[in-house]
């Protein structure tokens, strides 16, 4: 990775993913890899790209510790191991133009469909224990195969109207817990080369002030606002994908 692209590239992917991370869920996280992509393979973008949330998973998790939603972690993290486990063994059997044009035409129908008719959803409401488990399943997957997990998993969660802080907490603790297993196959696989772990090296310091970005960001952004940018995130995502594997 040369100097521009560490600067053009490089920074403004690490600065997304510690923002998303600190204050907005995941909704602008998935941005990252394609952005990376750009300046390298997609495949050494990923390997780059996991350490770097590890971080930010550690950083994020001491604004929101303990604050997570359990419920909604008891159906999720075991859909999230299903999926690990199903892209780790068909690791070089996928075609990432199809998974990309899958993960951004699901989160724009999603946030269309929502635009179209808003889900009748009101706070509290309980985790449906079925599309849970289906859509943190797939989360699982496109986050293994391009940690492209956060649009499956607001697929589910969004629908619950839950307090933001609790909104974010959960989605932190699923991705840290799915990222740290992820670590296992990746290594196996050879991902983990000396330069990528060089260039991830390279960006790890700038993660801290992304997450801390979010957190202030976050506090400062009502509830209905708070979802309106995570939705927006989340359509922007989806747009990017689209665009990149079409």
């Amino acid at each position: 990775m040369s100097l521009t692209e560490f600067l053009l590239l490089g920074l403004p992917a690490v600065l997304l993913t510690g923002l998303s991370k600190g204050g907005f869920g995941g909704a602008l996280g998935g941005i990252a890899v394609p952005l990376l992509a750009l300046g390298m393979a997609p495949t050494q973008a990923a390997a780059v790209m996991l350490p770097i949330l590890c971080v930010a998973d550690l950083v994020g998790l001491r604004a929101y510790y303990g604050k997570w939603d359990v419920a909604n972690l008891k159906i999720m993290l075991p859909g999230a191991l299903i999926g690990v486990l199903i892209g780790s063994l068909t690791f070089g059997m996928l075609n990432e133009r199809v998974i990309g044009l899958l993960i951004g035409g699901i989160a724009v129908a999603f946030v269309l469909a929502n635009l179209i008719r808003p889900p009748k959803a009101t706070p509290g409401m309980p985790p449906a224990k079925g599309t849970g488990t289906l859509f943190s399943s797939l989360a699982g997957f496109t986050s293994f195969v391009a940690h492209a997990g956060g649009p499956p998993i607001m697929m589910h969660l969004l629908p619950q109207q839950l307090d933001k802080v609790r909104y974010i907490a959960t989605i932190n603790v699923f991705f840290l817990l799915t990222n740290a297993v992820k670590l296992v196959p990746y290594g196996m696989l050879g991902q983990f080369s000396s330069d990528n772990l060089l260039i991830s090296l390279m960006l790890a310091p700038f993660v801290p002030l992304g997450v801390w970005a979010g957190v202030w960001l976050q506090d400062k952004v009502n509830h209905l606002w708070f979802y309106r940018i995570a939705r927006a995130g989340m359509l922007l995502a989806g747009i990017q994908l689209l665009v990149k594997h079409w």
